[in-house]
């Protein structure tokens, strides 16, 4: 019987950590890795594979060059590796520059928020994408970055990946111990639906995210109880009594969150969870996963438009003001001033066609900001 093949695109700190978690997944499978890269792709994957021989598998792991910078190349690969499933994991940021630069420039940065930094992380998605619709095979692929944001904005040109890992999945396990917690309740008889962008799942493990926009159920046993809980103080204890790590460190939660939806997906599992970007989506909903896709599963008292505008508000407190039919983003003048006065870079719309162009502009304007204080 043929192998289901999973390909994973992107073999940096987060990709590293969702191979390993995807390697000792139940079932028969193949799994490749693709970079420019080929020695650091031979050797981590090496590690990916005897750790998971260490666990009882014995995944068929393999790695292969692959630029995705180079749309036509790329896409001559997934056609000759015929993957069922591709995860992206390929970015133009990377983890731990911020912290080389001085706090205050450090904090400044961190308060422009996401969005002015998509570029970054739309460019490889977006080719990998072109990539995959120039094979002309059908073929799954999830999306590791930004999806909040950059599955809307590629649906708009009919190139979004399924769906996104992380983002509001990483709290889900602690909000449930919390309210497991709260109502005395043991946690596997305690579930959570949460409603929410990046912004707020990013810093409800920070600081109070009362007055920001969201929307959560709390049930046990299956039993809504939500109405047993005030939303003022909901997440108050993920950054007091249930802190965890963030950072590089806290990315093996979205590699937890990516190793449950490939699972649900190449084993129809049919697994709840959430996840940021599903079908081309805004924001973050709950969902189930299963082989024939991602189906949004919303509370009762949710309509499907009031989640989207609920996660729209939310994007614009992460500095994306607006995503336009033909996928260009306009940015919020707030955010967009922050990288203007810290790193001289400035673009308040941005038509998908320049998002490379753009992308190169404000690495350049980062590498200038880094240098000047090294």
């Amino acid at each position: 019987m043929r192998k289901y093949r999973i390909l994973l695109v992107g073999l940096g700190k987060l990709g590293s950590q969702i191979f390993d978690l995807l390697v000792r997944l139940p079932g028969n499978h193949a799994f490749l890795a693709g970079g420019r890269d080929v020695e650091h792709l031979r050797q981590r994957t090496h590690l990916s594979l005897f750790a998971a021989m260490q666990l009882g598998h014995m995944p068929d792991v393999a790695c292969t060059y692959m630029d995705v910078w180079n749309i036509e190349q790329t896409a001559e690969i997934i056609a000759r590796c015929q993957p069922d499933l591709i995860v992206c994991a390929a970015t133009l940021a990377r983890w731990g520059t911020t912290p080389t630069l001085p706090q205050t420039v450090g904090d400044r940065l961190t308060a422009a928020q996401m969005g002015p930094r998509l570029p970054l992380h739309l460019t490889l998605v977006y080719k990998l994408m072109q990539a995959v619709r120039a094979t002309g095979h059908p073929i799954t692929v999830i999306n590791a970055i930004y999806p909040d944001v950059v599955n809307p904005v590629l649906a708009q040109v009919g190139l979004a990946p399924l769906t996104g890992i992380g983002d509001l999945a990483n709290n889900v396990p602690a909000v449930r111990k919390s309210i497991a917690v709260k109502l005395h309740r043991p946690i596997e008889h305690v579930d959570v639906r949460l409603v929410m962008a990046r912004y707020i799942s990013y810093w409800m493990s920070r600081k109070s995210v009362e007055n920001t926009p969201f929307y959560y159920t709390a049930l046990v046993h299956g039993k809504d109880v939500t109405h047993l809980l005030e939303r003022e103080t909901i997440f108050d204890l993920l950054p007091t009594t249930l802190k965890r790590p963030g950072g590089e460190t806290g990315l093996m939660m979205t590699a937890a969150s990516a190793a449950s939806v490939v699972n649900g997906i190449v084993n129809n599992t049919e697994t709840m969870t959430h996840a940021p970007g599903p079908n081309g989506l805004p924001g973050g909903y709950p969902i189930k996963v299963g082989r024939e896709g991602i189906e949004i599963v919303l509370p009762q008292n949710l309509s499907r438009e009031e989640a989207i505008q609920i996660n729209e508000a939310g994007l614009r407190l992460d500095g994306i003001e607006k995503i336009e039919h033909d996928g260009t983003v306009s940015f919020t003048e707030e955010n967009m001033a922050i990288l203007k006065d810290t790193l001289g870079y400035d673009c308040r719309r941005m038509p998908l066609a320049d998002v490379e162009e753009q992308a190169r502009e404000l690495r350049i304007k980062y590498l200038a900001c880094a240098n000047k204080y090294q």
